[in-house]
């Protein structure tokens, strides 16, 4: 599908990029006639200030550095795309998202700016008219790109992009951490004299959120299994490139309710496949419960709320190593990562995970290694980015700040919440009177004891293969038009019924409450599941009552005795709840659902 004004737009930008490449010395001739503008609006109290976008990447760094900017309204902010990426289509759409002010390129040449603000020095930068300070587009400098630039030189250091006749052409290089400027000095001598140490924006965010963990974590439904977020970056030695089936391999080899698991990739590798493609390369997997971040603020967002991280050699996993969290590698090596860089020491330093079943290993070798350590040699001034980037940036607009504290925004809470799958493959311990449940994705390859099933949620080929049939019962609303004639199962009915029309199955349950299920077996008969809770830490801990179904189901297959009065013991994951199976009451055979 083409959508004509962003074709136009692009085409617009592209031709303006064409004369304003041409235009270089009338641009730089007419720096006078620039700050002569700044003056009259400076006369005004007003100050104009670009961003100008190359990617979506880039357009998501430059909003968390605008709170600078609160509670100011001589400040007057506008994007702008810059042409020349591959990737502008999406950071168009991006800039649309946002809700800000766009202008097209072609005016953007055409006007002074009082400040340029961007977080890459690619594309025809040079011919905006107006002071221009320069982010770096990640965590440090750990890659280089053999097709831009020089593909010895870290990208974002090469001189190539930096200086104008052996000049630097922006006013100030806003760098993250000392070491960043020390290589910015090797690299680029005479960039290095516009530099300055302001901190990361980004991470300060991250800082900010830390005290939602929680909140992130119930959004998502984790519980109390360890959350893994995989990140990715883009091009050809990207995690998602080298081993596309790992995330599926780990939602499918590793149990459900043990660990959940996230994928965080750049905003280059959504653009460059699509959010179309993108869901049907994972279908399996986020059917089965993967969490896929959106690009803009929530990958932030899972790291808070992440317990560890696998990663290529991108540099979101310097942001988790920042606060904490427990790293893992699954870079296979190649020409991008920089040797020496930050992200190169941290992949040596920390386990290789070489396939999923090894994932429980790797976590536990990690979490002696530390990784803190590498992320103090790239963030520094950690919380106070935003005081020290208002000091610089009002000091280039020859403006006084607003006496308005500012803050980093916290991270927005991580939406939706994960698919639930419809049908488990369940691997069951039975000892007496405790049992144990592992589920796993139905398309597993763990062998297991019995296939578990919702319905109607799931399709036929599993609810045909289902050894236990169960649903969750819904509202009754009393208030609705047709309530009194719209005909609701109860429990007990319902199970019948299924029992009827499935004889492959052995149990069919209802689950009526979180704390009651009906169950129906072919041999012990109609029992009512009453489960408990577990208290750990001054909390209520919680299981999924169709887990404790499972456990129900193959304690029955094992039981030799009495099965209508007995008290279970039934692990879930890291959780132990007092399971006691009891002759139904009316209440429950009754119960609608």
């Amino acid at each position: 599908m083409e959508f004509p004004a962003i074709r136009t737009f692009l085409l617009e930008s592209t031709i303006c990029g064409q004369r304003a490449a041409g235009s270089g010395q009338r641009a730089a001739g007419s720096g006078q006639r620039a700050a002569g503008s700044g003056q009259r609006a400076a006369g005004s109290g007003q100050r104009a200030v670009l961003l100008a976008v190359r990617s979506a990447g880039a357009l998501h760094r430059l909003l968390d550095v605008l709170p600078v900017f609160a509670g100011d309204e001589r400040i007057i902010t506008r994007f702008t795309l810059v042409p020349g990426s591959d990737f502008d289509v999406d950071a168009l759409a991006a800039l649309e998202r946002s809700g800000a002010r766009n202008i097209a390129w072609e005016d953007a040449c055409r006007r002074p700016h009082d400040l340029i603000l961007t977080a890459s020095p690619k594309g025809p930068l040079r011919v905006l008219s107006g002071p221009l300070v320069l982010f770096p587009h990640g965590a440090g400098f750990n890659k280089t790109l053999a097709h831009e630039g020089s593909w010895d030189l870290p990208s974002g250091l090469d001189p190539r992009f930096l200086l104008d006749g052996g000049n630097p052409w922006a006013a100030l290089h806003a760098l993250a951490h000392t070491s960043q400027l020390d290589r910015l000095a090797e690299h680029c001598a005479p960039a290095a004299t516009k530099a300055a140490v302001v901190g990361d924006p980004t991470l300060d965010r991250i800082l900010r959120s830390l005290s939602l963990r929680e909140e992130y974590r119930s959004s998502l439904g984790t519980g109390e299994r360890r959350l893994i977020v995989l990140t990715s970056t883009w091009g050809p030695e990207s995690l998602l490139a080298r081993r596309p089936r790992l995330p599926a391999a780990l939602v499918g080899g590793l149990p459900r309710d043990t660990y959940q698991f996230a994928l965080v990739l750049h905003p280059n590798e959504y653009s460059r496949t699509g959010a179309f493609d993108l869901s049907r390369q994972l279908a399996p997997a986020l059917e089965a419960g993967l969490v896929l971040a959106r690009p803009h603020e929530e990958w932030a967002a899972l790291l808070v709320a992440s317990d560890a991280v696998i990663t290529d050699h991108g540099s979101t996993a310097l942001y988790a190593a920042a606060i904490n969290r427990t790293v893992v590698g699954a870079y296979d090596g190649g020409s991008e990562l920089i040797p020496g860089s930050p992200m190169a020491k941290m992949l040596a330093a920390v386990p290789l995970l070489s396939e999923a079943a090894a994932l429980p290993d790797a976590l536990q070798a990690a979490t002696a290694s530390g990784t803190r350590r590498f992320a103090d040699t790239v963030f520094a001034l950690r919380g106070r980015s935003l005081v020290r980037l208002r000091h610089e940036l009002y000091r280039l607009l020859r403006l006084r700040p607003r006496s308005v504290p500012i803050e980093a925004l916290p991270l927005p809470h991580p939406s939706p919440a994960p698919r639930r799958p419809p049908a488990y493959a369940v691997r069951a311990e039975v000892s007496g009177h405790r049992v144990s449940v592992q589920r796993f994705p139905a398309f597993t390859s763990v062998t297991a004891h019995h296939l578990a099933v919702e319905h109607p949620a799931a399709g036929p080929r599993h609810t045909q293969s289902a050894s236990l049939l169960w649903r969750r019962s819904g509202p009754v609303r009393h208030d609705a038009p047709d309530a009194a004639a719209t005909g609701r199962w109860t429990a007990a009915g319902w199970t019948a019924r299924v029992l009827a029309e499935a004889p492959g199955c052995r149990t069919a349950a209802a689950i009526l409450t979180p704390e009651r299920c009906l169950v129906r077996h072919r041999s012990a008969g109609l029992l009512s599941v009453h489960i408990g809770v577990c208290h750990a830490d001054g909390r209520v801990l919680r299981v999924d009552p169709a887990a404790v179904l499972s456990a129900v189901h193959a304690w029955l297959a094992d039981a030799t005795g009495p099965t209508a009065q007995a008290t279970l013991a039934c692990t879930v994951g890291p959780i132990t709840v007092e399971v006691r199976v009891t002759q139904p009451d009316e209440a429950d055979l009754g119960y609608e659902l």
